[in-house]
């Protein structure tokens, strides 16, 4: 099973922050020669967009010739992935470039599995292979590499293999991070706790809805991170307005791109793993997930499709949330979930029924949360639930991590069936 560690690479001095500097921005300039030969052949009908020059007497004196073939490879899979959506009609554009000189490129790389070493513990470090020209220039040993610490606490330091190691300079932390791909035993995942069943319902003002068979239901609540999405969308297309005719992008654009795009991962990485580590504490062994056809089917606006698509990124968040779930031993499954989000829990009706924002009310007297509502809906769809509901748990991001919101229920509350009731 593969799995993915993410930390914190620190150099040990200005030298070695120099050097790593200087491979990173040289592995960019790398890439963007290769890039821009693929997309000159893709222009012509007579060249062969695979069909590139030989790179490695140019750079691996200063990368090293895995690194250099590392990314030859890298943007080699990104073409194939650009022809595969082109197939189906959903490409948005040719792979891009990684920044400019004039501007400043995007400082990054690939280092193969077996030219980088990781160590952890209490001095824990990533060592990696530099060319023999980068070697001289900053003074390191013929069979030297570049030693630089590792700050952070990895879910896998224990892995049967690494995979290629990906280092950049993250703008948005201003710190050098890595990802570090692994492959694990099976036998070191955890099993469920119970045989329990949880349903969720994916919006994006409320980004998670979900109830289980235990009672619980949590609540994700999304409006202020689409809010920042928004102002920087705005942003982004204000700048564009400036640009020169034959200008399309800008090294400030193409880095409030990257920060709405990382802002929005660790948001959706936390609330995964938030979501699955509760889900487990409840003997939760499965989790029901709405299809996003029925989402855009039934609610289609330009909103609601640049909610799912661009800022949620619903495809994303799910094969996240299953690969956060294997690790504890949950299933998750996609289902149809269409017009759970317009019954009334009491009388079936789907007709009748009026959301208003957060609310859904129906002419029978039902009044109730319309994200909560649908996801139990779902939920007694897939399965038989007996138990009474609990008071929701509201949570809000703050930047780093999922926390109860003020709005939350006392746990008395939450817990009561009795006063849980009152509330519903």
């Amino acid at each position: 099973m593969k799995r993915t560690n993410t930390f914190d690479v620190v150099p040990q001095s200005k030298k070695d922050e120099e050097l790593l500097r200087h491979l990173l921005d040289a592995s960019a300039a790398l890439w963007n020669e290769i890039n821009y030969e693929r997309r000159e052949n893709y222009a012509d009908p007579d060249a062969d967009v695979w069909d590139i020059s030989e790179y490695r007497g140019r750079y691996g004196g200063t990368l090293g010739a895995s690194t250099v073939q590392q990314i030859e490879r890298k943007n080699r899979e990104a073409w194939r992935s650009f022809f595969a959506l082109q197939k189906k009609g959903e490409a948005n554009g040719k792979p891009g470039y990684w920044g400019n000189a004039e501007d400043g490129r995007d400082l990054q790389t690939y280092i193969r599995n077996t030219s980088y070493s990781v160590e952890w513990g209490e001095y824990s470090r990533l060592e990696i292979l530099v060319g023999k020209d980068l070697k001289d220039e900053y003074g390191l040993g013929h069979r030297e590499r570049l030693r630089l610490k590792v700050r952070g606490d990895p879910n896998w330091n224990e892995y049967d293999k690494q995979g290629r190691l990906e280092l950049f300079w993250d703008e948005n932390a201003q710190t050098f991070r890595a990802f570090q791909p692994v492959t694990i035993d099976n036998s070191r995942l955890a099993q469920p706790l119970a045989d329990e069943t949880a349903a969720l319902d994916i919006g994006a003002n409320n980004l998670v809805a979900c109830t289980t068979t235990t009672g619980q239901q949590l609540l994700y609540e999304g409006r202020d991170l689409f809010d920042r999405f928004r102002e920087t969308t705005r942003e982004i297309a204000r700048l564009r307005s400036l640009l020169d005719d034959e200008q399309y992008s800008s090294h400030r654009i193409r880095s409030l791109y990257r920060r709405r795009t990382r802002r929005r991962d660790h948001a959706q990485d936390a609330l995964a793993r938030d979501l699955v580590e509760r889900l487990y504490d409840e003997g939760v062994a499965t989790v029901y997930v709405g299809a996003l056809t029925d989402v855009l089917e039934t609610h289609w606006s330009v909103e609601a499709n640049a909610k799912t698509h661009n800022f949620w990124a619903f495809r994303q968040f799910i094969d996240r949330l299953a690969c956060t779930a294997e690790e504890l031993g949950i299933a998750v499954e996609v289902r149809s979930e269409a017009w759970t989000s317009q019954e009334c829990p009491q009388c079936g009706s789907t007709d009748r029924t009026t959301r208003h924002r957060d609310t859904l009310t129906c002419p029978c007297g039902f009044e109730g949360h319309a994200d909560l509502t649908a996801s139990e809906t779902f939920l007694r769809r897939q399965t038989t639930v007996t138990r009474s509901m609990a008071r929701p748990v509201r949570l809000k991001w703050n930047d780093h991590e999922w926390s109860e919101s003020p709005r939350s229920c006392s746990n008395e509350e939450r817990t009561n069936p009795q006063v849980a009731s009152v509330g519903r």
